[in-house]
């Protein structure tokens, strides 16, 4: 079928025709059915914010009872006792036997009076080390030589060891403790095995290097026949 010719007045007469029928027809349409689209439109529920993947986990979830329940082993197991590797099962009253901060070593009863308590208390114990009384009297003092910003300042100034019993971020694993370690280093006036190391080193001993060697000496005589 070819292709109307819209430039023809006939053809752009019959086509406004159409347009102006199909805008009164969806007018019609839209004011007729205007509650139906409004209510359909709106949400009458709660927004649950579900994704596809949300949808097809919760049916894996709910099917995987029916895997175990259906296989043949099952029907075999279902009538056994489970065993129990351990005679009795650790409860409140062990959960801080032998892992207090004072078991550990990092702090005393006589230094901080909040460790002193009985196992069978299950309250965390302190994140921090208690602050030093001279310490805390300039966060109580007025301003400008004293203060909140003054205590902090001073604070920071104290290694996070000395101001927390265990590492609170990832940042101060490295460094944490480091006075506690064998290896320390090597003495400031000691003498160094300059041999050893070049012995042993992964390249093995080199030449010196070409400032290292003897000066040449030039005969007077020489240079003044030479002048």
């Amino acid at each position: 079928m070819p292709l109307l010719d819209i430039t023809r007045p006939e053809i752009i007469l019959v086509l406004n025709e159409a347009y102006d029928k199909e805008k009164r027809l969806r007018s019609y349409w839209v004011s007729k059915n205007s509650e139906k689209i409004q209510e359909a439109a709106t949400l009458t529920r709660e927004p649950t914010n579900y994704y596809e993947q949300d949808v097809m986990k919760h049916a894996m979830i709910a099917g995987m009872a029916t895997i175990t329940r259906d296989h043949k082993i099952y029907t075999c197991n279902k009538r056994k006792v489970p065993l129990r590797d351990a005679k009795s099962i650790p409860g409140i009253e062990t959960l801080r036997h032998e892992h207090s901060i004072i078991n550990l070593g990092v702090g005393t009863a006589k230094e901080d009076p909040r460790l002193a308590r009985p196992d069978t208390d299950s309250s965390p114990d302190p994140v921090m080390r208690p602050v030093d009384a001279k310490t805390k009297k300039i966060f109580f003092k007025p301003k400008p030589h004293f203060g909140r910003e003054k205590y902090l300042h001073k604070r920071a100034k104290i290694l996070p060891e000395n101001k927390y019993y265990l590492p609170e971020c990832t940042s101060w694993e490295y460094g944490w403790r480091l006075k506690d370690s064998k290896m320390l280093g090597k003495p400031l006036h000691g003498r160094n095995c300059i041999l050893q190391k070049t012995l042993e080193g992964r390249v093995g001993p080199t030449r010196n290097p070409d400032h290292y060697r003897t000066p040449m000496v030039v005969d007077q005589t020489v240079r003044l026949v030479m002048i």
